[in-house]
């Protein structure tokens, strides 16, 4: 089920969709506004810092490069919570839209090694906001339109619809691991979650998402 659901997923154009994000980002760059002492957070050391905290920091002095480097890594993340909450076609504007407004608001980012977590919340947030301003009637049913999006494969849509009548937790961890292709460390590293956390959803995930199908678990 899982190989049919990667290959039935929608193509990837993140290169075409990144030039945009950065045509549009050049567009508002980020405040170098001052702080109170008593409100700065305490400033962390260098060997503290993870990569993808050193690379936030070169993103706040306008390296476009390591701009490029937190899309490229965060993507997957931001695409695979959005379609665990939000129609198939949708999704990839959402993310496009998610990567702009962390960058404008970049400089509220307390703790930059918490990039991951902060990101995945303004995510989710952002799919709360669609479905609080989406209209009742839709171009498509979004079955209909993932299926087009997905060239046609049922099967790959009737997956995916199992995966997200499940809990939401499980739902995204399970839609990270086998739809975006991320490990656990990673989903971890990605998500702020711990990895005993992403294990447990894992594991509840796909015993929920067997009996949906189901596949008696082996005694």
């Amino acid at each position: 089920m899982c190989a049919n659901l990667s290959k039935g997923r929608l193509p990837s154009s993140r290169v075409e969709r990144m030039s945009e994000v950065e045509a549009i980002a050049g567009l508002y760059p980020i405040s170098n506004g001052l702080q109170s002492a008593a409100a700065q957070p305490a400033p962390a050391t260098a060997s503290a810092r993870t990569p993808h905290a050193l690379l936030v920091e070169a993103v706040r002095g306008g390296d476009a490069d390591a701009f490029q480097g937190l899309y490229d890594l965060y993507g997957p993340m931001v695409h695979g919570i959005l379609l665990a909450r939000v129609p198939w076609v949708e999704v990839d504007d959402l993310v496009q839209d998610v990567f702009l407004h962390a960058f404008k608001r970049l400089n509220t980012l307390r703790d930059d090694n918490a990039f991951g977590g902060w990101l995945a919340m303004i995510t989710r947030n952002r799919a709360i906001d669609y479905h609080r301003r989406r209209r009742e009637m839709e171009e498509l049913p979004p079955d209909l339109a993932a299926q087009q999006k997905m060239g046609g494969s049922a099967e790959a849509g009737e997956a995916l619809a199992l995966i997200r009548s499940l809990p939401e937790a499980y739902r995204e961890t399970l839609i990270l691991r086998f739809v975006e292709g991320m490990t656990g460390p990673e989903i971890a590293e990605r998500t702020g979650l711990t990895p005993a956390s992403v294990r447990v959803n894992l594991h509840r995930g796909m015993k929920l998402l067997r009996e949906k199908m189901g596949v008696k678990e082996a005694t």
